[in-house]
């Protein structure tokens, strides 16, 4: 892979009403690219928040050189977000990381060196053997994600057991190629993002993540189930 710009790493932050959480996510994550000294740029891409989410990420991130909020007007759904970011993104890779950061930032150590490897998509999974799962969902959560993982592999996509872990790293190409197709608004947008990558042909690599549940998911149980479904089955017709 061969550098075009001085800005190596684009971070992606999607968020919605996390005023709470958005300063401690922003704060490791600059800690973090500081520490590594990388040339990189931070985007929040604020989906419609009712609060401050915005202003408190302004606030935190005022002193980081290459930083972004961006704001829509009305809450769209997390792929809407991502897909924002990701091509607003000016990075040689993209990463998008979850506002809560269940997935630590550091965790992007195990992603660079198979980056450089050649492989264009490489994504986070809870569902390997070598994954550290140090808190986990309740119950229901956690089988409800089961099972809508095995209906990503029934109906739409094999080879993933975990394709909504909120981690996962992209080529710039590919980010652009991927993201500008794009459909899926709502939270079933990794399944489409996968599939397309597959589609267009880039290499993916699954990495075993740690991960830690917080409560304050913005996944509403049922809800948010229902429409996921929806999501997936408009996803099939794309196949």
């Amino acid at each position: 892979m061969k550098f075009k710009n001085s800005i190596y790493l684009s971070v992606v932050v999607p968020a919605y009403n996390e005023e709470k959480r958005i300063g401690f996510s922003l704060f490791r994550i600059k800690d973090y690219l500081q520490s590594r000294n990388l040339s990189a740029e931070v985007i929040v891409v604020d989906d419609g928040s009712t609060d401050r989410t915005a202003e408190v990420a302004r606030e935190i991130m005022a002193d980081y050189p290459e930083f972004r909020v961006i704001s829509h007007p009305v809450n769209r759904g997390k792929g809407a977000a991502v897909r924002t970011g990701a091509l607003q993104a000016r990075g040689e890779l993209v990463l998008f990381t979850d506002a809560d950061l269940s997935t630590p930032i550091e965790e992007l150590e195990k992603f660079l060196p198979l980056s450089r490897e050649g492989y264009e998509v490489v994504i986070g999974s809870r569902a390997l053997p070598e994954s550290e799962i140090k808190e986990r969902q309740g119950w229901l959560r956690e089988h409800l994600g089961k099972g809508f993982n095995l209906l990503v592999r029934l109906l739409v996509l094999k080879g993933f057991k975990d394709t909504q872990c909120g981690f996962k790293l992209f080529w710039k190409e590919a980010a652009r190629e991927i993201f500008f197709r794009l459909e899926t608004e709502g939270f079933a947008f990794d399944v489409e993002v996968l599939l397309l990558a597959r589609k267009l042909g880039y290499k993916i690599a699954q990495v075993p993540v740690v991960w830690v549940n917080h409560p304050e998911s913005r996944v509403r149980l049922v809800r948010s189930s229902l429409k996921m479904l929806g999501e997936l089955i408009k996803i099939r017709r794309l196949k």
